[in-house]
């Protein structure tokens, strides 16, 4: 966060009157309900998941840790369980599942809007003044990287507020020396580290700056490394009891995949192209102004001169974002999809700390560091770019496009149905030059111009309808009785039906052989075409057929006779 920059340029930035606290903290405040109320306007049409099975994942461990029925997930990726620990109270709150929805968009809004006071705090760590860091930190806070992902029940929503006051926290050590400084960065990055697999990463990267740390601060940065592995173990048994609840017949395992990456010449080609593709993503993602924080922040480590502190946070903020570029893409296995050569949500998390140095490098640069930073991210972009591309080839064109992997592009090429690279880099290079023109008219033209293409992206990724279709049950009956998908039905039918199916556990059973005695409800396949009755010709005596789809996957729920009706 430290960065050694030249004097201010500009006008706004050599402004270093101070505001009043009580003023400050009004305005934070203020700040903070704005960026709520954009953010659950943004959310306002969602009732239910959409990304299954992340979403489905998450709601469950919640529902499980209040106290209520849990799922079978074998087979599906493991979702931790530190995302989830935050909205398991509206389990207790209510059964109902779009209320529970609610809910956690809500709390999504909440965490999520504290990126703007954290990034004020960054923005003025970085040099900027009070008011061009209030205002730009402001617009920064609405990135779609940073907003999006609060409109949905996924970890992404909560990962930027954990990354900033991570590196907040850090910084501050590293500048103070602090014990409580340096178990709260821990602190934070042991949670991050119970949220996501990238926190594992994060933690790992913590560790060892406080490692280089302890040769400066010697006993809070062994605190500190104390308190990270406390707290690595217990996001460990929040995430085994989990693990074992919820994914009794194993969960997806990804350990042969980064196995194979990092010992084979074509993995090392396929970990690496990805990881490129993910810087560039978060350049594009980020309107080119995380491109010139990214060049900053390796000019800041590559300087000598440079105080200890900085190039340590240098140091870290660069590797933390490389590491999650490599290691993410070492894991994920060919899916066949666009996502897997570029892609933004893994970064999606450092995508603000990177912007708001960028910023802060137009902010207090001369004009000529500033166009060499922003001619920086322009190369960044054509190198990554390009190796995307040359590994990619023609998959880029022929793989499954999936919009929801590409927010950001699909605003900048003003397509929602395909993949543009060349495009989309271009557009970025077109907002990076934007702003630096608009710099020369002061920081508030900076910030109105980056709040209006924030809110653009957002408006046009999430459309304007207003209407709000809240998701009835989908099985026949009352809320009530036993449940069991057969085995053979498509995945997306029985993880769809978790989060609707509140009041029990869902089995899994082979119609073929019979069901248990207390299931009420059996859903089994139905084949493009087939007749109803064929879909399970052995079905006992008087029980009842009821068409469904979830997905594109038809399916037929058979109903006992003897089980409530409504």
């Amino acid at each position: 966060m430290m960065l050694t920059l030249p004097p201010p340029a500009v006008a706004a930035a050599r402004d270093r009157r101070p505001v009043p606290p009580r003023r400050l903290a009004l305005l934070l405040v203020l700040g903070w309900a704005g960026q709520v109320c954009v953010r659950l306007w943004m959310a306002r049409t969602r009732t239910g998941p959409a990304a299954v099975p992340d979403e489905s994942g998450y709601l469950a461990a919640a529902r499980l840790l209040a106290g209520g029925p849990g799922a079978d997930l074998s087979g599906h990726t493991f979702y931790q369980g530190g995302y989830s620990l935050l909205f398991t109270p509206a389990y207790w709150v209510t059964h109902d599942p779009a209320t529970v929805y609610l809910l956690v968009i809500v709390l999504n809004a909440l965490v999520g809007a504290a990126v703007f006071p954290l990034g004020y705090a960054a923005a003025r760590r970085l040099g900027m003044a009070p008011g061009a860091a209030l205002t730009v930190s402001w617009a920064a806070a609405l990135l779609p990287a940073v907003t999006f992902f609060g409109a949905f029940a996924l970890a992404d929503a909560v990962l930027p507020a954990a990354s900033l006051g991570w590196l907040l926290l850090l910084d501050r050590f590293a500048r103070d020396g602090r014990v409580a400084d340096a178990a709260g960065a821990s602190a934070v990055a042991a949670y991050a580290c119970a949220v996501h697999t990238r926190g594992t990463i994060l933690l790992a990267v913590h560790c060892a700056a406080l490692a280089v740390l302890a040769f400066r601060r010697l006993r809070p940065a062994l605190f500190g490394i104390a308190v990270a592995v406390s707290g690595y173990a217990a996001a460990g048994a929040l995430n085994d009891r989990l693990r074992a609840e919820l994914y009794p017949g194993g969960v997806r395992d990804l350990g042969d995949n980064v196995v194979t990456r990092l010992t084979t010449v074509e993995g090392q080609a396929w970990a690496l192209s990805g990881a490129a593709g993910q810087l560039w993503y978060l350049v594009v993602s980020t309107w080119g102004l995380g491109g010139v924080g990214l060049v900053a922040v390796a000019a800041a480590l590559a300087r000598r001169r440079a105080a200890f502190g900085t190039r340590v946070m240098a140091g870290t903020l660069l590797v933390v974002t490389l590491g999650i570029a490599y290691a993410s893409s070492a894991a994920l296995p060919d899916e066949h999809r666009v996502g897997n050569f570029a892609y933004g949500r893994y970064l999606s998390c450092l995508a603000l700390v990177h912007t708001l140095v960028g910023l802060a490098v137009l902010a207090r640069a001369g004009t000529r560091t500033a166009v060499r930073c922003a001619l920086g991210a322009g190369a960044v972009l054509a190198v990554t770019g390009a190796w995307v591309m040359a590994y990619a080839g023609k998959r880029l064109r022929t793989h499954l496009y999936i919009a929801f992997d590409f927010p950001e592009t699909n605003f900048l090429t003003l397509d929602q149905k395909g993949f543009h690279l060349p495009e989309a880099s271009l557009a970025a290079l077109g907002l990076v030059a934007a702003f630096l023109v608009a710099r020369r008219f002061g920081w508030t033209a900076v910030a109105v111009a980056l709040a209006a293409v924030n809110l653009a992206a957002l408006t046009f990724t999430m459309g304007t309808s207003s209407r709000r279709v809240v998701p009835v049950l989908p099985l026949p009956g009352p809320a009530a009785g036993g449940v069991a998908v057969d085995v053979n039905a498509h995945w997306r039918t029985h993880v769809s039906l978790v989060d609707q199916v509140w009041w029990t556990r869902i089995g899994r059973v082979d119609v073929r052989a019979g069901v248990p005695a207390d299931v009420c409800t059996v859903v089994v396949p139905r084949a493009a075409g087939a007749a109803v009755e064929s879909t399970w010709p052995g079905h006992p005596a008087g029980w009842r057929a009821h068409t469904g789809e979830t997905a594109g996957h038809a399916w037929v729920a058979w109903r006992a006779p003897s089980c409530p009706a409504r």
